[in-house]
């Protein structure tokens, strides 16, 4: 759900390199894959274009789906789509309708299941952080607790690709800063909006969550993310800057407006066991940037091209049906990319010819997102009431997911 924030992505509520062949042993760098044939374009209004591509890779050939967006041109925005709730899954194809974009892609990896943990909901929440029209909806989950493929060396949950305020892309990292006041006494505050919280943690969850069970933020560890759940839970809820209730265990249902739930596990939970019902509490969080400048719109993933050239470590190996986002032009031109999940092409590419696709494609910079059955593209003409999904989807049929990337035009 669109917003209309757009201040540093900050929230106060006193409611109380070359490429590297990773993992590869006994195998010989690969062919280089060739240079993507490109179809006929076609413009989906100004600013704005889509079309096909084919290439071959090393695992036989691939077909994709390209839309390229002019970020210099005054009418056009990229914002993220999501089903107005972190926890929450919708189509692609229904995000775009909803709110009236052009184009979009699939986008950040997403809490699918919990087959790990029996009895516990999974939540549907996406891995990364996620910025809607400068407002910040959720923080990024320990690097453990993530769904997708291994993150190249150096990456971490915190990365993000979005577009500033300035209008201007970029990849960059965003991490959560913010506090529990309790009296005199402050503590850290280390999750927000996630379906994992940090091992000893305490994490805010707002109306913005929606209605799933918060008892996922207490399964598993920083470094396993299918370690059991917590046993040493608990819960409490602010409303009007005081302890309104508490729980030994986390809930679900939805947060009222201006509320604010609160859940500890192991030394957070013993932390807020020490509350009472009545007892005053202001919680502040952000989520602050590496670089200078507040985000409009920010997603979850991880960096794959960096100045042109793929990053280290990058695999090789796995082909997958995938998907992608690139700037060029200083980060006033985005490229968003799905490859084709049709059974002549479900091979797809492997992360490292994924990134070299992507700079055959003039992209500078580039941001791997979710795939396989998730890789998703759509387009909508101008007066036309439904998306159409461009790509055939890996499962068959679109999945739901998390949250994706849409593309507007102001008329």
């Amino acid at each position: 759900m669109r917003t209309v924030l757009s201040v540093l992505v900050a929230w106060v509520s006193l409611v109380g390199g070359g490429t590297a062949w990773a993992g590869t042993e006994g195998f010989s760098p690969p062919q280089e894959i060739s240079s993507p044939e490109l179809g006929a374009q076609s413009a989906l209004g100004p600013g704005v274009t889509y079309r096909g591509f084919s290439l071959t890779g090393s695992h036989g050939p691939a077909y994709g789906h390209l839309l390229t967006v002019d970020l210099r041109e005054p009418r056009v925005s990229v914002d993220l789509l999501h089903p107005g709730a972190v926890a929450g899954r919708a189509q692609v194809s229904r995000l775009a309708d909803q709110q009236q974009a052009v184009g979009a892609v699939n986008g950040d990896f997403f809490n699918i299941t919990e087959d790990q943990h029996p009895g516990v909901e999974a939540t549907g929440a996406p891995v990364g952080p996620a910025v809607a029209d400068g407002r910040p909806l959720k923080a990024a989950v320990p690097d453990g607790q993530r769904f997708g493929p291994a993150l190249p060396p150096g990456g971490s949950t915190e990365d993000v690709f979005g577009v500033g305020t300035n209008r201007v892309a970029r990849m960059d990292r965003l991490a959560l800063e913010g506090s529990v006041r309790t009296g005199e006494d402050e503590l850290p505050l280390s999750g927000f909006n996630q379906y994992a919280l940090p091992v000893g943690g305490i994490g805010a969850f707002t109306s913005t969550w929606g209605s799933a069970s918060r008892l996922r933020s207490t399964c598993g560890t920083d470094t396993e993310r299918g370690a059991p759940c917590s046993d040493e839970t608990f819960e409490l809820t602010v409303r009007n800057g005081r302890v309104a209730s508490v729980a030994a265990k986390p809930g679900r249902g939805a947060i009222a407006q201006g509320s604010v739930v609160l859940v500890g596990r192991e030394k957070g939970a013993r932390e807020l066991r020490k509350l009472e019902v009545g007892d005053r509490v202001a919680v502040e969080q952000q989520l602050r940037p590496r670089r200078a400048g507040a985000f409009r719109f920010a997603i979850g993933g991880f960096p794959i091209l960096r100045g042109g050239r793929p990053l280290d470590g990058l695999d090789l190996a796995t082909p997958a049906v995938r998907t992608a986002a690139g700037l060029a032009d200083r980060g006033r031109r985005l490229y968003l990319l799905a490859l084709d999940g049709a059974a002549d092409y479900r091979r797809g590419l492997t992360v490292a010819e994924l990134a070299r696709t992507l700079g055959k494609l003039g992209a500078v910079d580039a941001f791997n997102l979710d795939g396989g059955g998730s890789s998703t593209l759509v387009t909508r003409g101008w007066g036309a009431a439904h998306a159409t999904v461009r790509n055939h989807p890996s499962a068959g049929a679109e999945r739901p997911v998390a949250n994706a990337i849409g593309i507007f035009i102001r008329r």
